[in-house]
């Protein structure tokens, strides 16, 4: 460790000198003699004007290092998906789903594997399935069979999982992905993705790691066997950006129609993604060797993870070397993928039927029954949310769909049904529905985050919140004490709003255009230098003045328009 060359009893006494006077201290080997000391002091402003500038450099030559690389390589990226179905039983026991309940606690014989135990299929488990498969616009297949693959791990108590490789329940499906989805730009307006299949299948054991000298895991076999579907698309993707944005779109779509438990975000779904390099000069040679990066849990880990990966390999074939089949792992924060065994194949896992599952029959009419019953998918949602009806933009329509499970978009709706009993104009009822989803997103959830909580839609009763910006849209209260009166309800007043209103004296009693010249004269008074700025055509100082208007006024009475068309009016020399 350097030491300063003063005693500590010194450096104690200058400790509590001015700091004017107090001299720097400069380790001994920080200079070979006093002739060369020189101490470069800058200025914090300029620092951070430097950091800036410097970030901003290093952001622009890696966005041309990356269109190099896309220019002279092929990115290949093909997805595959685990997600947890929406089921009270397992697949093959009529143990209880949960992933709340105390560990081991549902558990059947067949999930542990017990000798002469048997797989039941468990019919309830298939509709979720169906309605995912249906979704995502596949094929039924009017059988489908089951076959066991081979591994041995501690969270796999048979030594195989029972999965559908040869004969999938869902075949030949497709999602489009459009660029308000977040694809890449040079993947235009819209791309479809094709799928390969969707298979059901079961869930494995949960390890939860103890760190120590004796390296601890203990397994929770609520899991083992939870119902699974897989999806596995064609490698039809060429970006990062538009691999995030294909999983992004598929947790919506199963989300949408009530196949699955939860999100990427609570561990409900799963990527994996197979990732390969090629030269574009070589295309004729097929795709290069793939590799496998497995169990991403983020949109972000997605699109991170490739990335890694694309230059890791870019980097290994321009240094000579050759890309192996390789399953490799990502953690959060890293800049490259880590290696975690050979790439297994269909011989490794010795794939067969299993023989104590009988076929899996599925009719056509349940099949249409499902189709008529199926919830509206998330693209006509969203074109229903930016159509005349509600006339959102797109940028408040897409989280309100994707956000908590879709019960932020239920909330909305039933907020603008409650608006909408006003029995007002269609304009009337669109600037409502817009007014509504700045309310739920933006103020509401400004609360949210403030607070860190979670969502629940009983945290603002959908009444009190129409209520509100119903008094609002009449003119009966201003805005700064809206969102006053929201932060109430939000800590817990459930008071009526037009009596809370009342009670508190909150209602707006509106200034008369006397007042309003009155406050306008006296703040205009106080700052002449700001107002020859104004007049100089600097009019973004005009809001400047209404914040004074508002605290010089009576709180809740001053209307910002009416403020600034009488300063403008005072100022500038419109008239109203």
């Amino acid at each position: 460790m350097l030491r300063p060359w003063l005693s500590s009893g010194a450096v104690r006494a200058l400790s509590r000198a001015p700091r004017s006077l107090r001299p720097i201290l400069i380790p001994r080997n920080n200079f070979s003699s006093a002739s060369n000391l020189q101490i470069d002091r800058v200025p914090l402003r300029k620092q951070l004007k430097q950091d800036a500038k410097s970030l901003k450099a290093q952001k622009k030559q890696r966005k041309e290092n990356e269109e190099a690389s896309r220019q002279e390589w092929e990115l290949t990226v093909g997805v595959e998906i685990h997600a947890q179905l929406d089921t009270a039983a397992k697949l093959f026991s009529r143990a209880a789903t949960s992933t709340s309940a105390t560990p081991n606690s549902n558990v059947a014989l067949f999930d542990l594997a017990f000798p002469g135990s048997q797989p039941k299929f468990q019919p309830a488990t298939l509709l979720p399935a169906l309605r995912a498969a249906i979704a995502l616009n596949c094929q039924i297949q009017p059988v489908s069979r089951f076959d066991r693959k081979h591994y041995f791990y501690q969270d796999q108590p048979s030594g195989y999982q029972i999965t559908q490789y040869y004969e999938p329940f869902a075949r030949n499906g497709y999602i489009d992905l459009f660029d308000y989805d977040g694809i890449a730009p040079e993947d235009g307006e819209r791309v479809r993705i094709d799928i390969q299949q969707v298979q059901m299948e079961q869930d494995t054991a949960k390890s939860q790691e103890y760190p120590g000298p004796t390296s601890t895991q203990l397994l929770d076999f609520n899991r083992v066997s939870h119902p699974l579907i897989e999806i596995i698309t064609l490698p039809q993707i060429h970006s990062p950006a538009t691999a995030a944005a294909c999983v992004r779109k598929l947790q919506s779509i199963l989300q949408a129609c009530g196949a699955v438990t939860t999100g990427m975000e609570l561990g409900g779904l799963r990527a994996d993604i197979n990732v390969s390099i090629r030269r574009r000069s070589e295309v004729l040679g097929g795709l290069g060797q793939r590799t496998e990066i497995k169990n991403l849990s983020s949109f972000k880990a997605v699109e991170d993870a490739i990335i890694a990966e694309k230059n890791r390999q870019i980097a290994v074939l321009e240094s000579g070397g050759k890309v192996l089949g390789e399953t490799r792992g990502w953690t959060i924060g890293s800049t490259e993928t880590h290696l975690l065994r050979g790439k297994e194949g269909a011989v490794d896992y010795r794939y067969m039927p299993d023989p104590d599952i009988p076929p899996l029959v599925i009719g056509e009419d349940l099949i249409t029954r499902l189709q008529e019953s199926l919830p509206m998918a998330p693209d006509t949602l969203l074109l229903q949310l930016i159509g005349p009806e509600y006339g959102l933009p797109i940028e408040d329509a897409k989280p309100l769909i994707e956000l908590d499970d879709g019960a932020r978009l239920e909330y909305y709706q039933d907020v603008v049904d409650i608006l909408h009993k006003n029995g007002l104009d269609k304009s009337t009822k669109a600037v409502l529905a817009r007014m509504a989803g700045n309310w739920v997103l933006h103020e509401l959830g400004g609360l949210l985050t403030k607070a860190d909580q979670t969502w629940h839609a009983d945290i603002v009763p959908a009444q009190s919140l129409a209520d509100l910006i119903d008094h609002l849209k009449r003119g009966l209260v201003t805005g700064p004490m809206a969102k006053q009166v929201l932060a109430s309800i939000f800590d817990g007043d459930r008071r009526p709003v037009p009596q809370l209103l009342e009670e508190d004296n909150l209602l707006l009693r509106p200034l008369s255009r006397e007042e309003y010249i009155s406050l306008a004269e006296s703040a205009i008074a106080l700052n002449p230098k700001m107002v020859e700025q104004i007049r100089g055509k600097q009019l973004g100082k005009l809001g400047w003045f209404v914040g004074q208007m508002m605290r010089m006024g009576e709180k809740g009475r001053v209307e910002a328009p009416k403020a600034e068309m009488i300063l403008r009016e005072l100022i500038l020399g419109e008239k109203a």
